[in-house]
């Protein structure tokens, strides 16, 4: 009764903007927020997939990325079909369905029945293993999609800087934003957003809308957003991107309100 009366407790004064216990300092998250503030990118971003949830706006620089990994398979496969359509192979993994929703022949796509983590077994791989084991050029770009419900701080904290390296792209949903505010989770968070750009920038964010975004502190974040992160070196300037949303974002479901991304995530103009 004591647990269950602190978790209401706490969930009434963080609508008021009122935190209790431990938290991260209001410094370090709008910190981490700025360094992850939006770049523009010259050559502009393109929508690849469906205008709903499965489709993402990635940089238009695809021209000789040899392979789409996209961990996270689960009904829809729309955005990999796009990369198939511009010339990519494409890589599917996800130990939760037994085959993919591709209606193409199955020697035009690969698809594991694992889930993409931090360790090798019957039911894992790391994204290391998988790579390496795709019979593709040592030294050519990838691009990597992930939607994994909350898994992909474990499968970035364990990617190879050599791998990082080759991933152009980076299209990734991050989940339970909103928990920066623990300082063990964004201790954690922080160290994934860190190593990403050692050697990625960021180009979009759209904050997903199944979920309002949280406010406390005076700093709103979505809960869960989708990120696109350009490698650095494919980068023609520096200026921040100022609008948003873009104009072909699209909401990821149509039964809830739609979420705008909070100013305090990129420099409005």
């Amino acid at each position: 009764m004591k647990e269950l009366f602190k978790k209401i407790l706490f969930k009434k004064l963080s609508k008021t903007n009122i935190v209790i216990g431990r938290v991260t300092p209001k410094e370090k998250v709008a910190s981490l927020i700025k360094k992850l503030h939006p770049y523009q990118f010259g050559n502009g971003l393109i929508r690849i997939g469906p205008n709903r949830d499965g489709g993402y706006l990635v940089p238009d620089d695809l021209k000789d990325i040899e392979a789409c990994f996209s961990p996270g398979v689960d009904t829809m496969s729309e955005f990999e079909l796009g990369c198939l359509n511009k010339g990519m192979k494409i890589y599917l993994a996800d130990n939760s369905v037994t085959k993919v929703n591709l209606n193409i022949s199955p020697d035009k796509y690969h698809f594991i029945k694992k889930h993409v983590g931090c360790t090798n077994n019957s039911d894992f791989t790391t994204l290391d293993q998988w790579v390496n084991s795709s019979n593709l050029n040592n030294d050519s770009d990838l691009l990597l999609q992930m939607d994994i419900e909350g898994g992909e701080y474990a499968v970035l904290i364990n990617v190879s800087d050599a791998l990082m390296k080759r991933f152009r792209i980076l299209v990734i949903e991050f989940h339970s934003l909103e928990k920066l505010w623990n300082p063990e989770f964004f201790h954690f968070a922080e160290m994934v957003f860190n190593k990403i750009l050692q050697t990625h920038s960021c180009v979009h964010i759209h904050p997903n809308n199944c979920y309002e975004n949280d406010f406390r502190l005076g700093i709103e974040i979505p809960k869960i957003a989708e990120f696109t992160f350009i490698r650095s070196d494919r980068l023609k300037s520096h200026n921040y991107e100022t609008q948003f949303p873009h104009e072909l974002d699209r909401n990821n479901h149509e039964k809830y309100k739609p979420v705008v991304l909070p100013k305090n995530w990129y420099k409005s103009s």
